[in-house]
Formats: structure tokens, C-alpha cells, sequence
């Protein structure tokens, strides 16, 4: 059976908090443009670019920490 596991539990909580902290800055940096639309248009959709991939890397992240969560219930 191949295990989706790839890091330990310390750096896929790391990984949780970076992104869920990258996920918020960024959505909170791309609703402030909305009155300057000519100069951050773009850069409210990198922001939003920006935040979809913190929250992809905290789903990866939070499926990291429950396969190692489960991988210390398992009997040896």
C-alpha cells in the first residue's frame, strides 16, 4: 500500500498556520484596492492567485497532519 505521507507532523502544522495566515493577509490586501482600481487591479488578482494557493498548500497540509495523526494509533 503506498503511504501519501511525506512530512512529519511538526512541519505539516508549520505548513497549516503559514497558510491559513497567507490566506487571510492576502484576501484582506486584494479588498483594499477597490477604491484605486486603475493602479491594483492587478495586484488584487495576484492576491487572490496568491491566497488559492495558501489554501491549497492548507489542505495539503491539514491532510498531512491527520495521516500522521492516524499513523500514531496504529498498532506496530
Amino acid at each position: 500500500m503506498v503511504s501519501l505521507l511525506c512530512c512529519g507532523p511538526k512541519m505539516a502544522a508549520c505548513g497549516l498556520v503559514l497558510s491559513a495566515w497567507g490566506v487571510v493577509m492576502l484576501v484582506l490586501g486584494s479588498l483594499g484596492p477597490e477604491r484605486i482600481y486603475g493602479l491594483y487591479e492587478q495586484v488584487s488578482y495576484n492576491c487572490f492567485i496568491a491566497a488559492g494557493l495558501y489554501a491549497l498548500l492548507g489542505g495539503f497540509s491539514l491532510c498531512q497532519t491527520r495521516l500522521n495523526k492516524r499513523k500514531e494509533y496504529m498498532v506496530r
